[in-house]
Parts: structure tokens; sequence; C-alpha cells
């Protein structure tokens, strides 16, 4: 077959996934380098893509300093005692100190924030979320970033990074194909801003047959974050700090606008309170600091995330299941019943048609959670990514190596999910971290770090040889279909899937064995995950789309051997109801305060491990 071969040169920034990273970088960029040519390429349109595409109901970081209302070093203490210790805290506050003009700039360009009419201030649903009619959110941003781009190449799947060779350990662009027409696009770049998604669907979800796809981070995000940056050689850190969502049942819908808003709250089936029952024991797992079951200690700092999925978990475990949310009150009030239906309609309508297709309607039956299967990904409540340079100002030495956000791989920068150790971001902050990251991009190419950089026509058909194998071994082997589907010469795309998510989810501790693993069942997937690796490379494609799905499946493997590797790595229990080491369950500070990075070693596949400190640099009193 013959691809047809596109070549972009002399690219001063290109922006890898548009999400709200990627067009936070975009933007910016235009603004460090006015004389500079800014790229973006996406895999699917710009204009709905990423994790907002479907519109969103609340802006989930947003501090309101002008308003008195939160610091930055609020923000950080929040999302430490979230994460149980384990943050980046520089990352954390220069996110927090940028973050509300990047929402200030949303309210200018069109997107409706709702305002207290008393105070001027903006509605907040909890002390970090402002309400937002968003359903168009994505386009208004979208719109920004287009017009400070020189060019923005949508449908196309970014695959690998180039690398530089004339010097080690340099980036020097992208390649990918064009998912509709199969065109092999070539990016040569000075810097690379990576703001591609999280990792959905390399556990099995609980939404199987019918209704596979139905999942609560977006189903498109291959977890090409962590692919590109983990196959250039970049380390990544707190990868096992997969995040489990407390979700209404089947239909994912989010529960943080009915707890904080609608004041709605959980019950097991016999209609009692449960949360309570499982502090005491609980507090022997992860100690005192992270969990003070008295009341006045509730009051001022919020339980963890993952402590309350514990409690959940434990509750249906012990046959007290399901759990309801008590919304039967909270809509006899028929405005809060409409924002009930509003908040769904808006961003997740999924959910409400689920309700309405199998006849629950919260004003009448209290609906059920239950939690979901894991995620990774670095933006919302948890912090996988890379391991990345802080700013200049407050990092301590080991953060910083000369420009923020920037990766151990030199011109290499991330956002959004991207960047590790960073959580409770979200939209603004990932816009945010888009923005702090294409400035020092603009700075290293300014400062002339990126001169002299070399790509081979080897390298380029080397990697177009790569991407389209899955196409060609189709080719070679059709006609020796067995049965069905059934080729003893190849696996298609969903097949791998399939084997992949079966594969985390029995043995890194998915939702059908309660979230359970252990250092035997953890050395078992990764041999699992070699075997399919090497399997990978008969993987075959018949047309684009599946193509598109190969190397989605080959990005998830890869996220999903570092996800393996580092909770091998830690050998404790640091975020129960997210996940359990079964032969180490207690929290251990003494030896497990660290973060902890890996870097795989491009030429040979072989894993380093190391613990990095965790430094506090935000003292614990408000």
């Amino acid at each position: 077959m013959a691809y047809k071969t596109i070549i972009e040169d002399n690219i001063d920034v290109l922006v890898c996934g548009a999400g709200l990273g990627g067009t936070g970088a975009a933007f910016e960029a235009r603004y460090w380098g006015q004389d500079k040519k800014i790229v973006i390429a996406e895999k699917a349109n710009i204009d709905r893509s990423g994790a907002v595409a479907q519109g969103l109901y609340a802006i989930n970081c947003y501090m309101g300093t002008r308003f008195g209302e939160n610091n930055p070093e609020d923000h950080v203490r929040y999302a430490r005692i979230d994460l149980m210790g384990m943050v980046r805290e520089d990352l954390l506050f220069d996110m927090a100190r940028h973050v509300d003009s990047a929402v200030h700039q949303f309210e200018e360009w069109g997107l409706p924030l709702m305002r207290d009419p008393k105070t001027g201030a903006y509605q907040r649903e909890g002390r970090w979320q402002i309400m937002i009619h968003g359903e168009s959110y994505k386009p208004i941003v979208a719109e920004a970033a287009k017009k400070s781009a020189d060019e923005v190449f949508n449908r196309i799947c970014v695959t690998h990074l180039l690398m530089d060779e004339a010097k080690e350990n340099r980036v020097a662009g992208a390649v990918g194909f064009n998912v509709r027409t199969g065109n092999y696009h070539v990016f040569k770049s000075k810097a690379v801003i990576v703001g591609a998604g999280g990792a959905s669907n390399i556990f099995k979800p609980r939404s199987v047959g019918e209704g596979a796809g139905r999942v609560w981070y977006a189903p498109w995000s291959s977890g090409s974050a962590y692919g590109l940056l983990i196959e250039a050689g970049a380390k990544m850190t707190q990868m096992e700090n997969r995040i489990v969502l407390a979700r209404f049942k089947d239909g994912y819908g989010p529960v943080g606008a009915y707890f904080l808003h609608l004041k709605t709250y959980t019950q097991n089936c016999l209609g009692e309170e449960y949360e309570s029952k499982w502090w005491p024991g609980l507090q022997e797992i992860v100690g005192k600091e992270y969990l003070d079951p008295d009341a006045s200690h509730v009051t001022h700092r919020p339980i963890p995330t993952c402590l309350r999925n514990h409690a959940l978990i434990s509750e249906v475990n012990a046959g007290r299941g399901p759990i309801h949310m008590i919304t039967m009150e909270a809509f006899q009030d028929p405005h809060l019943e409409e924002i009930g239906w509003h908040n769904f309609l808006g961003m997740t309508v999924g959910q409400a048609v689920l309700w309405a297709a199998t006849d629950v309607d919260p004003k009448n039956e209290n609906p059920e959670l239950t939690t979901s299967e894991p995620y990774v990904m670095g933006s919302h409540a948890t912090g996988c990514g890379a391991w990345c340079s802080g700013p200049e100002d407050i990092s301590p030495d080991e953060y910083f190596w000369g420009y923020n956000r920037m990766t151990t791989v030199e011109g290499l920068f991330g956002a959004g999910d991207a960047v590790g150790g960073t959580p409770h971001a979200f939209s603004s902050g990932s816009f945010t971290e888009g923005r702090l990251a294409a400035k020092a991009a603009c700075k290293y190419i300014d400062e002339g770090k990126a001169e002299g950089i070399v790509v081979s026509e080897k390298q380029i058909n080397d990697r177009k040889a790569q991407i389209f194998k899955p196409m060609e071994h189709y080719k070679v082997y059709r006609n020796e279909i067995t049965a069905g589907d059934v080729n003893p010469n190849y696996i298609n795309p969903r097949q791998g899937l399939d084997r992949l998510q079966k594969l985390m989810d029995e043995y890194c501790g998915g939702a059908s064995v309660n979230y359970m693993t252990n250092e035997k069942l953890l050395h078992i997937g990764l041999k699992k995950l070699k075997i399919l690796e090497e399997d990978l490379e008969k993987i075959a494609a018949k047309d684009f789309h599946e193509l598109l799905r190969a190397w989605e499946l080959k990005h998830r493997h890869r996220a999903s051997e570092s996800v393996m590797h580092h909770t091998l790595f830690r050998k404790e229990t640091r975020w129960p109801g997210y996940y359990y080491r079964g032969d180490a369950l207690k929290l251990d500070d003494e030896n497990w305060h660290v973060l902890t990075v890996s870097r795989r070693d491009p030429k040979t596949g072989e894993y380093t491990m190391e613990k990095a400190p965790c430094y506090h640099l935000v003292d614990e009193n408000e």
C-alpha cells in the first residue's frame, strides 16, 4: 500500500493533543512566541476533543483569591491531604497561583459563569468548584487556540515522538497518521508539548457487552500522554496512583454536584449511615494523620476521596449493598430537581438517558451508587504522569532542571494528564499548565537549546513502516481466517484490548477483585504483559479505524506496564479505596513517604525504579 507522506518542517512549538492542556499551550505559545511557528496535532477535532468534549457543568479548580475565598497554599494543603501526602507541591502551587487568571479569560471569551447576585462572586457548589453553563466550554476555549496556532491538524493520531540524532535525549518532533485518509504526517519541531489524555479502558470496565464504552473518563483517552513519553525514555512518577470513582451505577454520572450543591447523602440498603462504621478500622491502616474520625476533624479537613471509597467498598462487601444516593428529599424542591437533571444533560447525557430507560426517577426512587474500574490520569483527583521540572523560584534542586514542566527529555514538555504529581487541576488547571509549559518551551527555544537538531530519513521511514505494519500484516494474512475473526497469524485490536483489560483487572487490582493485588500477582501480570507485547507485534488492522485502535492499544499497553511496575515497587497500601496491596496492607510513612519514579530504557525495554523525596513546601496551618 502507498501512504502519502506529509512533512511539516521548521515548527517551533508542536502541541500533541488539543484538550484543555493543549489549547492552553497553543494560546500561551503565541503570546511568548510572536514570530514562532506553532502547530497543533489532535486525534479528533479540536472543537470537541478531550475530556471536556461533551461539556462540563462546573470548573473544579478556582481559588477565588480576588474574592478572598482561597489562596494557592490552601489548594496545596487540600490536594496533599486528599492524595495521602503524595504530591509535587511546587507544581501544584505554581498551577494554583495562575489558575484564576485562566478562568477569568474563559469568561471574557464567552463562557457563562454563574454569579452570586448578592456578592458578585462566582456561584460555588463547593470550596473549589464554581458553576458554569458549560455545554460549549470546549468550542469556546478551542477558538482561542485555533486563532493562536499557525495550523491545526485534526484527525491525526500521534504514535511516536521523533528523537534528535545529533544530541542524545533531545526531542525533535512527532509522527502519526490521519485516521480518515491514512496520510503519514511528520512534524519536525524544536519543542514538543504533550497534552494528550490519560488512560481509560486499561482495566476491565464495569460496563461490558452492549454497554462497552460507557465509562467515566473519556473512552477515547488511550494513555497516549504516557505511551508517547515512556517510549521516548522520559521518567514517570506516581503511576501507581490510579483513581477509582464513586459514581451513579452504570451511567457513571458524577456525584459532586449532588453532594455539594443539592446536599444529598448516602445510605446502605438498610437506610443506615455507614461511613463512620469503617473509620476506626481504617485508621489502623492509614494512621491518625490522614484519618481522624472525630467530627471536629471532619469539619475542617475533608476525608480523602480514596478513604470514602474504602467505606463504600467495605460496606458492599459486608452484604449491605447497594449504596443509595438519597435524592428523594432534595428533588421535592422543583429548582433542585431541575439542577439535578441539568447537571447530567450538560455533560453526562448517558446517565439521564439510562435513568429514563430503566424507569428510575430520582424524585421517587433513590438511585444506586457504585465504584468504577480504575483509571490512570494526572489531572483529576490523582497524580500519574511524567517527572517534570518545576518553576525556578520555588522548586527544590531535585525538582528543577531548567524549564518549567519540561520532562527529563530535553525540549519535551507536559501539560494536564501528562504531568505527574499535580492532582486536582481538572480543566482549568490543565489549561493553566499548558500555558506554563508553553512559556517555558518558548524560553527554551529562545535560549538556543534547540539548535542543531538532526532527524534522518531513516528514522522517518522506520517509523512509517512501524506505524502501518498492522495494515500490511492484515493484507498478508487476511485469507487465513479459520472461523469468524479467528486467525492463527494475528490478533485484532478488540481481541487485544479484551486481553489487556482482563489481565490488568485480575493482576493489578481491578474492580472484579475488589481492587486487591500483591507481589505474586503483579509478577505474573508483568510476565503476561510481556507476552502480550510480543503478540502486539502481530496485531492486524483491516482499515484506518482499526489502525487507530491498534495504536491506542499499544499506548494503553505501555501505560499499563508502567502502572504494574510502580504498583510492585511501592510496597505499601498508600491509597486504600483506589487499590490494596494484600501483602502490605498498611500505609508505611517511615519507608514510603516518597514519590516513586521510573524510567523505561527505549533500547532495552528495561525499567529502572527509584524513590524521590516528597518535599512539603507549604506548612500545615491555614
